[in-house]
């Protein structure tokens, strides 16, 4: 794996921008809605802004945020946004083989999210091996960017713009979601993919409907991949037997 211990190079840093300009659907939003919970938590514009800064991580910073204002202990708080941001230890392996060597990744994996991580996924493999650096850096740079500005919006003028359109306040929360809903359809190729997201959105319904919605995420997540995995298993055995026959 060649060595590209360059600065991210401009046209591939503009080509990241560009493709992750959709991702701002979902993100600006969401910002928007956490600098005025923030605010109405107590803490100040400047102490939001530090927050998006440096924790930048929406679920966390919620928790973060709400945790602190109930005066739950700090290093409680401090202990469940990290453990909320585990998931990070799973996503690197999976974009290790397409990171050529660079000094420049410790750094950009602050930038390193949900959205990131599944639009880096697909795009990673198809650039070439000089062109991924400056590809996350300009993706990257450009959420995190828009989130702090989002924060700060909602920070500022957030009760302004929720007492004007009061549409918002509704619409807000599901921008998230349904920016996952995009970025997920495309990669459900087969049937053993529908089939397992089939599966955690049931359990995840079924865990939101018996009021267990605090392990909702986590159990659907573990569902989905067991029903993944074990639907693999029967296929392999047959391609095996039958001699190396076309799998599906």
């Amino acid at each position: 794996m060649a060595d590209t211990d360059m600065p991210p190079s401009p046209n591939a840093w503009l080509i990241g921008v560009r493709e992750a300009i959709p991702l701002l659907g979902g993100y600006i939003p969401v910002a928007v809605s956490f600098g005025l919970i923030s605010t109405q938590a107590g803490f100040s514009t400047v102490e939001t802004l530090a927050i998006s800064t440096l924790i930048y991580a929406g679920a966390s910073q919620f928790l973060f945020v709400g945790m602190i204002a109930s005066g739950s202990p700090l290093w409680l708080t401090v202990a469940l946004t990290l453990l909320i941001n585990v998931r990070h230890v799973v996503y690197a392996p999976n974009l290790a083989p397409w990171l050529p060597k660079s000094r420049w990744w410790p750094w950009l994996m602050h930038g390193m999210t949900d959205q990131i991580f599944a639009l880096a996924h697909s795009r990673l493999p198809q650039l070439p091996a000089a062109s991924r650096v400056g590809w996350f850096f300009g993706a990257a740079l450009l959420a995190w960017l828009s989130w702090i500005a989002g924060s700060l919006l909602g920070a500022v003028a957030g009760e302004w713009l929720t007492r004007r359109w009061p549409l918002l306040s509704e619409v807000m929360p599901f921008a998230l979601p349904a920016l996952f809903l995009v970025l997920l359809v495309p990669r459900i190729t087969s049937r053993r993919w529908a089939l397992a997201l089939g599966i955690s959105i049931v359990a995840a319904l079924l865990c939101t409907l018996t009021g267990l919605t605090n392990i909702g995420i986590p159990l659907a997540a573990a569902c989905g991949a067991l029903c993944f995995y074990l639907v693999r298993l029967p296929e392999t055995a047959v391609a095996g037997r039958a001699g190396g026959g076309k799998r599906r």
